[in-house]
């Protein structure tokens, strides 16, 4: 590799700087001026002076001109300029002194041009050798190396980095074609010496006329919507796809990430992304609103939500303090007005929360505090009944006393023909909501989710480490489908639903149809920019209480549409009356006193019966009604 050190620049440079001299007398003048232009020697010896040292005193002599860029073009200018100024001054100087008799001011930018043209081809020059230098090196090291002719979906900086690396990299094989992009300007011109051959929309085309071996999508802004068409089209064609960024991975075939593209959490759905407007939470203005498990995903961004509606007062109700500390102080920065009260509180624990209810009498709450995870509390099915079942009555007990007006329970749907003992506790919380608003008459309403991507527990941060690592990827089982939704949908649905609600629905959201586990993980590792077989999947068998499919509602459940189309009310009339010990159970947990063993064993044995009652399978598939 040519290698030129900065003090050989130096005597190159004062060559340079009387050549550039004496060309500009002779493009002024001509080639006989040194006969009648005295002024030249002087001249020639202020600019041998003033120019390294002008050179010196901006830096040009510490740069590493092998990677000469625009940057370094830039900083020749400003040296030169600079240099000639102080030229100019000189040149005023020696006129008014008379030691100059005559001097003619175009010499000096014809000066300035010519010594900017040959320094900075000088140094340029470096770049040029030292690349093709390298270039011919690696095209010996590659030898007689496959040579695959690929097409770059988008033609901007990206997809022209990866153009120009490739070229400089000829031993990996790449034999770039052209690009695609969608603005038309760029059609029929060439970027980075490559045509621009049409639109995204003509993939298929191109990759067939060009007889394209290989995609590269080098369009980091683009959603993921896009690059999963464009993907599946490569699938399609039986053309390979490598997904930008970063170039350097894909450059040199690299499985290890380090900088993963950042994946939407919405890029994931295998559906549009539910886009209400802001629900009217008339009901929330100036009311006091309560909400349990505050500090979790879901929890806090109802907080969010209903602190910009202005109630009169917000309370956030956490076991765990880090969570609640974390919301309460971004609260208090973003709505400085608002009444806010934070209380750690153990939702099992009758006493401390009608004690609560009691004092800042909730007129709406929203009750998001829950055990969530399936094989967790498979192995603690204590922790799921006493928390799950007899701490939503707690909750819905003391809120009966003091006259809620409107109760929000946030359910799973895993209480859908319950297989597991997480399931069967929400399917019990439920049917304790419904009994609570049919005997009071009260707003209290059942909101039904799926997944939520981005939450705690998420299966998303799980594979995007896994990821990070180079695999393997970790799944129960190829066939597992869930349903899944955003927390920004979450939270609409909820506030929706909080102010459709008369009493003892049960509301869920339009999400679309099932997806496979296996489809969301090979979907993050694309949008990560890595290719989906390069990463290993270990199927890991499903655990304690998970089932291959969820469904959203009992197979003879009476759905309707609501006033939002994305929401719907669901009636299952098989599961509407609650099961035979819950009533009498409800009364005996309303109590403030903590569960004896004997009623928590009492609900286990419940929701074990409900576990082992007949499949009721639902339906895979929101309806259109």
């Amino acid at each position: 590799m040519i290698r030129l050190r900065n003090r050989y620049f130096l005597v190159i440079d004062i060559f340079l700087i009387v050549c550039a001299a004496f060309v500009a007398f002779a493009l002024r003048f001509d080639w006989l001026f040194f006969r009648y232009r005295p002024e030249v020697p002087l001249f020639v010896a202020a600019a041998v002076a003033v120019k390294p040292l002008s050179f010196l005193a901006l830096g040009l002599y510490r740069r590493f001109w092998l990677y000469a860029s625009v940057g370094d073009l830039i900083a020749i200018v400003v040296a030169n300029g600079v240099a000639s100024l102080v030229l100019s001054l000189l040149v005023l100087l020696g006129l008014g002194t008379g030691v100059i008799v005559e001097f003619s001011r175009s010499i000096l930018l014809i000066d300035l041009l010519l010594t900017v043209a040959f320094t900075g081809g000088a140094r340029f020059s470096v770049r040029v050798f030292g690349e093709s230098q390298g270039r011919f090196r690696k095209v010996r090291e590659a030898g007689a190396t496959a040579r695959h002719r690929v097409l770059i979906v988008g033609a901007g900086s990206a997809g022209a980095m990866v153009a120009r690396e490739s070229r400089r990299n000829p031993q990996l094989g790449l034999d770039i074609v052209g690009f695609l992009d969608d603005a038309i300007v760029k059609h029929g011109k060439r970027i980075a010496g490559l045509p621009v051959l049409g639109s995204v929309d003509s993939l298929e085309h191109v990759v067939q006329t060009h007889r394209i071996e290989q995609v590269v999508i080098a369009m980091p802004t683009a959603p993921g919507s896009t690059i999963r068409v464009l993907a599946e089209t490569c699938r399609r064609l039986d053309v390979p796809s490598k997904i930008l960024p970063g170039v350097y991975e894909f450059l040199g075939d690299r499985i290890t990430v380090r900088r993963l593209r950042d994946v939407e959490i919405t890029d994931l759905l295998k559906r549009e992304p539910v886009r209400h407007q802001h629900p009217n939470l008339d009901y929330v203005v100036d009311q006091v609103v309560l909400i349990t498990g505050a500090g979790g995903s879901i929890g806090s961004e109802l907080c969010r939500q209903v602190a910009m509606a202005k109630p009169r007062s917000l309370v956030l109700v956490g076991h765990g303090e880090n969570s609640i500390f974390d919301i309460d102080a971004e609260l208090r920065r973003v709505f400085p007005a608002l009444a806010l009260q934070s209380v750690i509180a153990d939702i099992r624990d009758g006493t401390r929360i009608r004690e609560l209810f009691d004092r800042v009498r909730p007129a709406v709450v929203f009750h998001a505090a829950a055990h969530k995870h399936v094989p967790l509390m498979e192995a603690n099915p204590e922790e799921a009944v006493t928390n799950n079942i007899i701490g939503t009555a707690r909750i819905l007990d003391a809120a009966i006393r003091v006259g809620t007006e409107r109760f929000v329970l946030i359910s799973s749907d895993k209480a859908v023909s319950p297989g597991n003992i997480m399931g069967a506790t929400k399917r019990v919380a439920e049917q304790m909501v419904h009994l609570a608003a049919r005997t009071h008459g009260r707003a209290f309403v059942v909101v039904r989710f799926g997944n939520v991507l981005g939450s705690r527990g998420s299966v998303v941060p799980v594979f995007k480490e896994q990821i990070e690592r180079g695999g393997p990827l970790t799944i129960t089982h190829p066939d597992v489908q869930r349903y899944f939704m955003t927390i920004p949908e979450a939270v609409q649905l909820v506030l929706q639903a909080g102010g459709l609600g008369r009493g003892g629905e049960v509301f869920v959201l339009n999400m679309g149809p099932l997806v496979k586990v296996v489809d969301l993980a090979q979907d993050l590792v694309r949008l990560s920019g890595l290719d989906p077989e390069e990463l290993p999947v270990v199927f890991t068998g499903l655990r304690p209480g998970e089932k291959l499919i969820e469904e959203l509602w009992e197979d003879d459940a009476h759905v309707e549409e609501t006033a939002n189309r994305d929401l719907f009310s669901v009636t299952e009339p098989a599961r509407t009356e609650a099961h035979p010990a819950i009533a009498a159970t409800f009364a005996a947990v309303a109590t403030p006193d903590w569960p004896t063993p004997t009623l928590v064993a009492r609900l286990v044995e419940v929701c074990r019966q409900m576990m082992a009652e007949p499949r009721h399978v639902g339906r895979r598939d929101s309806p259109t009604l």
